[in-house]
């Protein structure tokens, strides 16, 4: 299996039913599932609620994958979480301040645009509120009161795969951002930058797949050199497959993170490879870390980032990553 992994983060999982969840409406991805888990038994603590506020788009099944992880925390803690969603900053640190007025015992949250939410979380952080970043923001998140943060350092894996491009001979790179100023997405695109230098930066709406595809389609014919457009996201590289074929271009298609039918493209061949950043992770420790430290003061990572990525997927691996996939767990 071809592995990127710079620190091994360490998970206690016992498996135990879906207990009841509360769960707020999200603007995200598919409904929770009603049920899954296996048999064993609940924690005895007694019953706390926690808030898991995302940037997720609708429709983006990355976030399917990270709240099936949460909820699976949830059903082993004892927790009541509450799952709320919304990809315009303003209004992510507006749910913010609605879960410190529902006195939850914790917040997880991801950090996509840090200077949007920082004066909410000195709130939450004043109201004696612990909370845990996710997914995004690792870097910022310590400064605005995080404990720790879940997620991959997306720098890295930027260069992870500005290392792998560069090993397989591609020169002219065009890195897909589908959010502007996203501080996750742009470091991406920086890290394959920083070892394929000729790497094109292309900016596309992420809430308009059709707008991408025609954005996308336009580049490629435009920049007949370019010989590999990537994808941070599974929904968007899959769409950045319809605009190679749009353009009768040669380029090859890379790309982040992971959903079944981009697994099932790395097992066809039609996918080079992707970096996947285990969100199902992220969603699990974020509740089970909150959990720990009501339980007993714990802080994991020690006052350190908790990395669960990068990790690269191709077609030496990807037909193993596939089983787990469909499960909805990678």
């Amino acid at each position: 299996m071809a592995k990127f992994s710079w620190r091994k983060a360490a998970v206690v999982a016992a498996v135990v039913p879906l207990v009841a969840l509360s769960a707020c409406s999200s603007q995200g991805g598919k409904p929770a599932d009603a049920g899954g888990a296996a048999a064993g038994q609940v924690a005895s603590t007694d019953r706390i609620k926690i808030a898991l506020i995302t940037h997720a788009a609708a429709g983006d099944t990355f976030w399917d994958i990270v709240r099936k992880g949460a909820e699976e925390a949830s059903a082993k803690d004892n927790v009541e979480l509450l799952y709320t969603s919304d990809p315009e900053a303003g209004r992510q640190a507006q749910l913010v301040q609605q879960a410190i007025d529902q006195k939850v015992d914790g917040i997880a949250l991801t950090l996509a645009t840090p200077d949007a939410l920082k004066d909410v979380l000195k709130k939450a952080t004043d109201a004696g509120i612990p909370v845990v970043s996710l997914n995004a923001g690792e870097s910022i998140s310590a400064q605005l009161g995080a404990f720790t943060h879940f997620g991959s350092n997306e720098q890295l894996a930027g260069e992870a795969v500005g290392t792998r491009l560069a090993a397989e001979g591609y020169k002219h790179p065009v890195c897909v951002i589908q959010q502007q100023g996203h501080v996750g997405l742009e470091a991406r695109c920086a890290g394959v930058k920083a070892k394929v230098p000729a790497t094109e930066i292309l900016y596309v709406d992420g809430k308009d797949m059709t707008a991408v595809q025609s954005t996308a389609t336009a580049k490629l014919q435009a920049a007949k050199d370019a010989d590999v457009i990537i994808g941070l996201g599974a929904p968007i590289t899959l769409t950045l497959l319809k605009s190679v074929s749009d353009a009768g271009s040669s380029a090859k298609v890379a790309s982040f993170d992971l959903n079944a039918d981009l697994a099932q493209k790395i097992v066809d061949g039609a996918v080079i490879f992707t970096v996947d950043q285990q969100p199902w992770l992220q969603g699990y420790m974020s509740v089970d870390s909150l959990w720990q430290a009501k339980r007993g003061g714990f802080k994991i990572g020690g006052g350190q980032p908790v990395l669960t990525g990068p990790t690269i997927v191709d077609k030496s691996n990807a037909s193993d990553v596939l089983k787990f996939a469909q499960q909805g767990v990678r």
